[in-house]
């Protein structure tokens, strides 16, 4: 499906009230095209109806007219620099900002974040957050329990239908 159809789609969902699926389809366009700054601020928009500040202005954020309120809860959401490079999710030079407001807010950014590791940084490879990194080993822990208990079920479930089948047989032979 091509940008232009999507995009129509996107239009027909919320003339029906499908906000839920306009979201959704407008995120998956910014995946695809983020440096696309109209995509954005329709994605923004579609969050103000939600009345979700912080992630309306996660999309506004490379916005002139942009809604302070919004970038407040934003930048507060994603309380460091390298996360909020990460929620922006661009993936190229600032210099391919189509005007001159969004690349600077790029540039602060991706200063901020240099700044904050300590070594420059660029939005092909945005390094972890130090609190990232933690939460990161608590999740594999986690993973591992989660695993753990997936093999103890389904070695529970191999165990009683090894009894049964034995039951079984032995009940055939009587």
């Amino acid at each position: 499906m091509t940008l232009i159809d999507t995009l129509a789609r996107v239009d027909a969902d919320l003339a029906a009230g499908r906000v839920p699926i306009a979201r959704q389809r407008l995120r998956g366009l910014v995946s695809s095209f983020p440096q696309d700054l109209l995509l954005r601020r329709r994605l923004g928009e579609v969050y103000r109806l939600y009345r979700e500040p912080a992630e309306a202005g996660r999309w506004m954020y490379l916005e002139a007219d942009r809604d302070p309120a919004e970038t407040s809860a934003f930048e507060e959401r994603y309380s460091t620099p390298l996360r909020r490079m990460r929620a922006l999710a661009w993936r190229a030079p600032e210099s391919l900002a189509s005007t001159a407001f969004a690349a600077q807010q790029l540039a602060a950014v991706r200063k901020a974040s240099s700044d904050y590791v300590g070594r420059p940084v660029d939005w092909a490879t945005i390094p972890l957050d130090r609190d990232d990194e933690l939460e990161d080993e608590r999740s594999s822990f986690t993973d591992c329990l989660v695993v753990a208990g997936v093999v103890l079920m389904v070695l529970g479930f191999f165990a009683i239908w090894v009894v049964g089948f034995i039951a079984f047989v032995r009940w055939l032979w009587q």
